[in-house]
């Protein structure tokens, strides 16, 4: 309450508890955020609505590119194991997407562009992922343990499929017969959502409310504004230290 209303009203206006002017613009703030909340609110449940759609068939089906993929060798599949190396197949298959057939990419290589098959391997899952795959003793005894050295300078362990000569590649036409069902409505009220966060630059705001701090800030305030660069002038290994003690 302002003293002066209080000097010239008496205490009696207290009873009316009248709002000051800084406590009125904390409400405008309070209200702008609850307004963001239920945005993100309504955000949230049009995306949910928007992937219940579902999908529905398309007539006539097209062809987009090609897709590539491991299957079991001729010999392999026409043997008696052949099921059995199918369901392994099955969990560490691995495909890929090309808009040629023969899946060759550009390779800019001493000023003259030169074209190479992309490779494609299984997949090597690293050892928590290996046990979620739920491989019987038999299957995992056709894997072998490696090591990688991931971005932090730590070894990690990965498995390895032993007997590669099993699984050849083969490459097929990637047809679209099915399509996601669309609503203009859901679509239109994204679409006004999204550019009223992005044009008045709200989604910081957003995070903030939400996460605790705006990622996008908290960057440019360490590395644009700083003008400091934390490895100028420092040996490597207290870098290094610093990035195995998550400072950098």
């Amino acid at each position: 309450m302002d003293s002066k209303l209080v000097k010239q009203y008496g205490t009696e206006i207290l009873s009316y508890r009248l709002r000051t002017v800084r406590q009125k613009k904390r409400m405008q703030y309070e209200d702008f955020d609850k307004k963001l909340l239920r945005l993100k609110k309504e955000r949230n449940r049009l995306y949910r609505q928007e992937k219940d759609l579902g999908y529905e068939p398309l007539i006539p089906p097209v062809q987009k590119g090609w897709k590539r993929f491991f299957v079991l060798r001729e010999d392999v599949a026409r043997s008696k194991h052949a099921e059995f190396f199918e369901n392994i197949l099955k969990k560490i298959n691995t495909y890929d997407w090309s808009y040629r057939k023969d899946f060759r990419v550009r390779k800019r290589r001493y000023g003259r562009n030169k074209y190479g098959v992309k490779t494609q391997a299984l997949l090597r899952p690293y050892e928590d992922h290996f046990q979620r795959l739920n491989f019987t003793d038999v299957e995992k005894s056709f894997f072998y343990p490696a090591l990688k050295m991931d971005h932090k300078g730590r070894f990690e362990r990965y498995f390895v499929f032993s007997e590669l000569w099993r699984f050849v590649l083969r490459v097929r036409p990637n047809m679209i017969d099915k399509v996601k069902r669309r609503d203009e409505v859901i679509e239109k009220r994204l679409a006004e959502i999204e550019d009223y966060l992005e044009w008045n630059n709200y989604k910081c705001r957003l995070e903030k409310l939400t996460q605790g701090d705006c990622w996008r800030r908290k960057w440019r305030d360490d590395f644009r504004f700083s003008g400091k660069n934390p490895c100028k002038n420092r040996p490597i290994h207290l870098i290094l230290q610093d990035i195995d003690e998550g400072l950098l």
